[in-house]
């Protein structure tokens, strides 16, 4: 790989970053490496898992399958993006409660799904909800309660 840098402005969490990044990172990378944001984890790294879920411009996202160089101009949330004023996002707070998060590892990319999800559809029913994090999986199997912290979440925001 060649390891020549080229400049880019990303803006994270309504940060701006202006970076010298090697040109074959991928955003996952400067996420974690450069912007210092861990909580968008690497997995597979072929976008299969869905663990590396953000928002670009609103739409879910597999950081780990686009240059960091293509985000140049776009808005990017991670995780760490959805507190606000040092509260949780209704979908952390109802992860919370109803026990979804497990391990942890698969929780931040199933959020940023949940996230687009609800803001596209504010009333999923659970089938919706299903397909709209079928793209994340989750090793420990709690898919359950993983839909029924999306459905809290909805019922919130009612």
């Amino acid at each position: 790989m060649s390891s020549e840098k080229v400049p880019v402005r990303i803006e994270v969490n309504e940060r701006t970053f202006d970076l010298e990044i090697p040109a074959h990172h991928t955003l996952l990378d400067v996420l974690r490496d450069d912007v210092r944001l861990t909580g968008t984890k690497e997995c597979c790294a072929e976008g299969e898992c869905g663990a590396c879920t953000v928002l670009v411009n609103g739409e879910a996202v597999c950081s780990c399958l686009v240059l960091a160089i293509e985000m140049d101009g776009r808005q990017i949330t991670t995780i760490e993006g959805l507190v606000s004023n040092g509260q949780m996002d209704p979908i952390q707070e109802a992860f919370v409660a109803t026990g979804a998060v497990q391990c942890g590892f698969c929780i931040p990319g199933m959020i940023m799904a949940a996230r687009q999800l609800l803001s596209s559809n504010p009333h999923p029913t659970r089938a919706e909800i299903q397909e709209g994090l079928a793209g994340n999986l989750c090793r420990c199997g709690g898919y359950s309660r993983i839909v029924d912290a999306v459905a809290k979440a909805a019922e919130s925001l009612r």
